[in-house]
């Protein structure tokens, strides 16, 4: 059933509502969902502490709301650096662990202003000069080299706040913008006063320490499971018929990478060393279409004895095809790909559990590719119940997007 949609745009339910909020803004990374939205959800649930799933572990939105409220909570993801991302967000920290990240940041900042004679580390990007000017380069360099040497003493949740403020740092002096959908470098505007380099940086890791901390304090009732695991193999590290609710926004079909937004703060934590790695793990990840990912894009092909059950869905890729035989084979991997998933989410699910997915519809050239239905179609091939879908806002993008919670129960 669709209800009765809600226009306009909801700040409240974007990821802006997340950045004022505690540990929720700690990173500016775009594709999250709305702390708000996840409350709302989990009120209205009939059990008081249900055992809640996120398959798309994404920023740990789902986990760290879970964790606040003492609400038991397993999630999934298959990239290394989200995991740590959730991890660090949903921990329970010391007031020593804290005071020592403080006493650390310290050292850090004596590093940026050069201050002490520290060697200098930087990550093999292709073409980083594009990223960072080269004083910047030098500031951060120094900073990354003291975080990853650090005194013996220092707990490794001290390191991993230190590391939370250099990803603030490193990305606030990076030549990007995010006013569009992905991130995107800056465009020069006519003749800018260059930036003092050592100075800057040096307010952007003081003021980044200065909102970590606090927020860093925040109570954590019960922290979250946190696997690495692929989303089309859940019963691999998850009990079935466990879960009884499940809150995620899996990977738009949109074709926007999430390794390709996510790179620069994988590659100076050492999650990636090179574009190879970077294009093998977005060919992992359902959706991603970053480097070596496209190319084996072009060789894939689905097994003949099964289809997305989606009545049109053969009549949208031949639309596609027409304009991109490859967008077309994105799309129908995409959706065959959620085919795995949503069979094995049906069997981790328990009985009356239910799932709300936050999915956004996608436009190829003059193509709809209704997401929301689809996976509705895909919900009910499996076994679930009681399929709705709510259209929640309008999206920034193109006049036609919008974002939509897809529900259902199963029986």
């Amino acid at each position: 059933m669709l209800t009765q949609p809600q226009l306009g745009l909801f700040a409240h339910l974007t990821h802006k509502a997340n950045l004022k909020n505690t540990r929720y803004g700690w990173l500016r990374l775009t594709p999250a969902y709305s702390v708000h939205l996840v409350s709302e959800l989990l009120d209205a649930l009939p059990e008081k502490y249900p055992v809640v799933l996120d398959p798309f572990c994404g920023t740990g939105t789902t986990a760290l709301v879970c964790a606040e409220r003492g609400i038991p909570a397993d999630t999934t993801d298959i990239n290394p650096f989200l995991i740590w991302l959730a991890t660090v967000k949903t921990r329970q920290y010391l007031s020593e662990q804290i005071v020592a990240f403080e006493t650390a940041s310290r050292q850090v900042a004596n590093a940026i202003a050069r201050s002490t004679d520290v060697p200098k580390w930087m990550p093999q990007i292709h073409q980083i000069e594009k990223w960072w000017d080269h004083p910047t380069l030098e500031c951060l360099g120094r900073a990354i080299n003291v975080i990853q040497n650090p005194e013996r003493n220092i707990s490794s949740a001290a390191i991993d706040l230190l590391k939370i403020a250099f990803c603030r740092t490193m990305i606030e002096r990076a030549n990007v913008s995010f006013g569009h959908q992905s991130m995107s470098f800056k465009q020069p505007v006519g003749e800018l006063i260059p930036l003092d380099a050592e100075q800057d940086t040096s307010a952007i890791w003081q003021k980044s320490v200065g909102d970590i901390s606090p927020a860093a304090g925040s109570l954590i009732v019960r922290e979250p499971n946190i696997l690495l695991c692929d989303a089309r193999r859940l019963t691999a590290k998850l009990e079935q018929n466990k879960y009884a609710c499940v809150i995620t926004s899996p990977p738009y079909p949109n074709r926007m990478s999430y390794i390709r937004e996510l790179r620069p703060y994988m590659y100076w934590l050492g999650y990636l060393q090179d574009a190879r790695e970077a294009g093998e793990l977005d060919w992992q990840a359902i959706g991603g279409t970053w480097g070596s990912a496209t190319s084996n894009l072009t060789r894939w092909s689905p097994i003949d004895s099964r289809s997305v059950p989606y009545a049109k869905f053969d009549d949208i890729l031949r639309d596609i095809a027409k304009h991109s035989p490859l967008l077309a084979r994105y799309v129908h991997k995409y959706f065959d790909d959620m085919l795995d998933h949503v069979d094995e989410l049906f069997q981790v699910v328990k009985t009356n559990g239910t799932v709300h997915y936050i999915v956004g519809n996608s436009k190829f050239y003059d193509v709809m590719l209704p997401v929301e239905e689809i996976f509705a179609a895909l919900f009910h091939s499996a076994g679930f119940v009681n399929v709705e879908i709510k259209r929640i806002r309008k999206r920034t993008s193109k006049k036609e997007l919008y974002e939509f919670i897809v529900s259902a129960r199963k029986p």
